[in-house]
């Protein structure tokens, strides 16, 4: 190695290390030094256009994954990269082209056919998704992605015992590394402690969390459940939980006889879509957050709360979330209808003031964790939401919930074509959106509100 390969070498190193801890602007500045001393470092290059992909810099990237091409136009970490950026962006045409190019060069590849599968399910091409994601794992039989990927297929379906098989594939290293204690896998928790570790978003904590009851009424000795910490005073209600650890808390490495996550409990309970454990409510307000947020709502009145956007962080939070709160104005013709601002976060301050034509009550700001929230919502006589945790949290409450879900990504578990909920049975309507518009479900949904207001009066 001369001493040119040596020093570009070096820089790559520099920004590789930038890249796995996250710091994707000094990861590029890295890897740009890299490609100085050896402008044809192909692997700088794609890492690079990583960096800046990961950095919202889309248009960036692009143009070095393509110039990573042009240096070697079989890489397959290039194709593999542009083609998802190109999904990210929805130039699906594109994309399958890139693909499908990349497959001509690397058959073999089990990654290359279930990218191609994910972008065919994105398109709600399911066939042959699904027979992509089978060439993958004919292919290597252990690929976890296609398992993963085929997985969420069988559980949009209600397919719920080869989905929550599948969906076993993702990785367990950060908790495995966390805990000196096993994993569970279905042992007898006769006499047994289980720790729940966190896993996800919010929502998926507060829709797996039923799962502790369960698990204690079957004999386990103790349950703990590891949480986000705005949800640590909420999950405090919990029936069967003994202990509720934040995640602003130091983690146990010892203590516990097994530890598992929420999104597999499903599969070690066995759980069908008829078997769904499913006793509402299973969360509870506090009764004194429950009264002292009472005094601040309208005494009278059809009390709706609404939260119309999710966390930014989601990859497909710009589908699930309405661009802002004027969007929903309106509802604000229906009379006898009393609106609260549930949204904390992104799109908190459009409530302060609220769009022309939809007064609004904006508590959103007032809000420190789930526990204020719960309490809100136990006092209100609706929730209309997008596919968010505070959806979740009206469900599990039993408080009826009206749920705006995107046509673009359809979360798995609001299955396929339902307007119903099996995990949140009698307190839970869905609104689905048609080719990516939100005017026509927020027309159903003022019109629903309507009859709904008038016939309460």
């Amino acid at each position: 190695m001369n001493q040119t390969q040596a020093e570009a070498n070096a820089l790559f190193d520099v920004g590789y290390a930038h890249l796995e801890n996250r710091a994707y602007g000094p990861a590029q500045a890295s890897f740009r030094a890299a490609l100085e001393v050896r402008p044809d470092f192909l692997e700088a290059l794609v890492n690079l256009a990583w960096a800046l992909e990961k950095d919202g810099l889309l248009g960036e990237a692009e143009t070095c994954y393509r110039r990573a091409l042009e240096l070697d136009p079989a890489s397959l970490g290039a194709h593999r990269n542009l083609g998802v950026l190109l999904v990210r962006q929805k130039r699906f045409q594109e994309a399958e082209a890139v693909y499908h190019r990349a497959l001509r060069l690397h058959p073999g590849s089990a990654s290359l056919w279930t990218n191609l599968g994910v972008l065919l399910a994105d398109q709600k091409n399911d066939a042959k998704a699904e027979a992509c994601f089978w060439k993958a794992l004919e292919l290597d039989p252990d690929f976890p992605g296609a398992h993963y990927n085929l997985g969420y297929l069988f559980l949009c379906r209600g397919l719920f015992a080869e989905g929550w098989r599948r969906r076993q594939a993702r990785s367990w290293s950060a908790c495995a590394a966390q805990f000196a204690f096993p994993r569970w896998q279905g042992e007898d928790l006769a006499g047994k402690s289980l720790l729940i570790a966190a896993e996800a978003g919010h929502g998926d904590m507060i829709q797996f969390c039923r799962y502790a009851a369960l698990l204690k009424a079957q004999g386990a000795a103790r349950i703990g459940v590891v949480c986000h910490a705005a949800l640590a005073r909420l999950f405090r209600t919990l029936h069967g939980v003994d202990q509720v650890i934040g995640l602003d808390q130091p983690l146990p490495a010892t203590g516990w006889d097994f530890w598992t996550l929420p999104l597999s409990l499903p599969f070690h309970c066995g759980t069908l879509l008829e078997t769904i454990p499913a006793a509402i409510p299973y969360l509870h307000p506090q009764p004194d957050l429950l009264a002292s947020w009472g005094s601040l709502l309208p005494s009278e009145g059809f009390r709706i709360g609404l939260v119309w956007k999710g966390s930014s962080g989601f990859e497909s939070d710009a589908d699930r979330s309405l661009a802002n709160l004027a969007q929903l104005a309106p509802l604000g013709v229906v009379r006898g209808a009393r609106f609260v601002s549930l949204q904390k976060g992104a799109g908190e301050a459009e409530a302060e003031p609220p769009p022309v034509g939809l007064p609004v009550l904006n508590l959103g700001c007032l809000i420190e964790d789930f526990a204020d929230t719960a309490a809100i919502i136990a006092n209100l006589d609706l929730i209309i939401s997008v596919d968010t945790a505070a959806a979740h949290l009206a469900g599990a409450l039993g408080k009826p919930c009206w749920v705006l879900l995107p046509d673009y990504r359809t979360d798995w578990r609001w299955l396929t074509g339902r307007a119903d909920s099996p995990w949140y049975p009698g307190t839970m309507r869905l609104f689905r959106q048609q080719a990516g518009d939100w005017s026509a479900v927020i027309r159903e949904v003022a019109s629903s509100l309507e009859a709904l207001v008038a016939g309460g009066a």
